[in-house]
């Protein structure tokens, strides 16, 4: 009886431990993201002392190494960013959500167990193998069906951006496909549709919120990507929309400052906070609508 009470009061403190133990782990991420929100806007301030916030946001010329007048307006940053991001949906959008309605409506359990591993594999495979397939793969081919393609274009990285956000939006749209009842289904079939009908009529507008909101994560994954655009993208900024040149993006542009090029305290070191801030700004803007969609269509079952 004493040893039973003993390992009692033991649990019960165990037990009264583990909360404090959990909020502390929770406290710490939360404390992190705290500091990294802070750490980009002191910084940011710091470069808007020295450069007018107006020519940041409206300057459509984006040369911070030039040695005598530097300029630094975001918008060819942000134009290039785009133009990755706009490709990228238009081949990872009908790709991903063909792959959803295949693997929920079509698909036997056996093929959806070969299929999903692979999908899970190509979301695993590292960026910048990514980035050297667009290079010395994708470029390549596009050249031979567009001779006028440079070598370094926002084209051949932004199929390629378009290739790594299928996974995310083939997974998410397949789980919200898969959550409808398959009651709805077979009332759908009991008043003699087709299987197409049913996947494109009843399955998809039911699904709606969470193949939008996979959408706009994967827009947002697309946004903040890296290393594909520094490695087949360029670094030449340019406010234009042309796909077949040279581009940088704000990923792109923070990768090359922190190589090296910029020294500490200068006004290109502090440039690269204020570019950060600015793509934290669009991938919050993106992740805001995405949980707002989630909530403000999400069906009841």
């Amino acid at each position: 009886m004493i040893a039973q009470k003993s390992n009692r009061g033991l649990l019960s403190r165990i037990e009264k431990l583990v909360p404090k133990i959990l909020f502390a782990i929770a406290a710490m991420s939360v404390l992190t993201t705290i500091g990294i929100v802070l750490t980009l806007i002191f910084e940011t301030i710091i470069f808007f002392t020295r450069v007018s916030p107006l020519e940041f946001i409206f300057g459509t010329e984006w040369y911070p190494f030039a040695n005598t007048t530097p300029a630094y307006g975001i918008l060819p940053l942000i134009v290039g960013t785009l133009k990755i991001t706009g490709i990228a949906v238009l081949v990872a959008v009908p790709i991903g959500i063909a792959t959803a309605i295949f693997l929920s409506e079509y698909a036997s359990e056996r093929t959806r167990r070969f299929i999903k591993p692979i999908l899970e594999v190509l979301a695993g495979v590292p960026t910048i193998v990514y980035g050297f397939f667009a290079l010395t793969f994708v470029t390549p081919v596009l050249q031979s069906i567009f001779p006028q393609l440079s070598i370094f274009n926002a084209l051949s990285p932004g199929i390629v951006v378009g290739i790594m956000i299928i996974p995310m939006i083939a997974s998410l749209s397949e789980d919200a496909m898969t959550s409808v009842p398959n009651a709805m289904r077979e009332g759908a079939y009991a008043l003699g549709s087709t299987r197409l009908e049913v996947a494109l009529k009843v399955v998809l507008p039911a699904a709606t919120s969470g193949i939008v909101a996979s959408t706009v994560l994967a827009i947002s994954r697309a946004i903040g990507e890296t290393m594909i655009v520094s490695v087949a993208a360029g670094s030449t900024p340019g406010f234009n929309w042309d796909i077949t040149g040279s581009i940088q993006t704000m990923t792109a542009y923070i990768v090359q400052v922190t190589t090296g090029d910029a020294g500490y305290g200068t006004t290109i070191y502090y440039s690269i906070y204020a570019v950060g801030f600015t793509l934290f700004l669009f991938t919050l803007v993106m992740n805001l609508l995405a949980q707002y969609i989630s909530k403000r269509f999400r069906e009841e079952y």
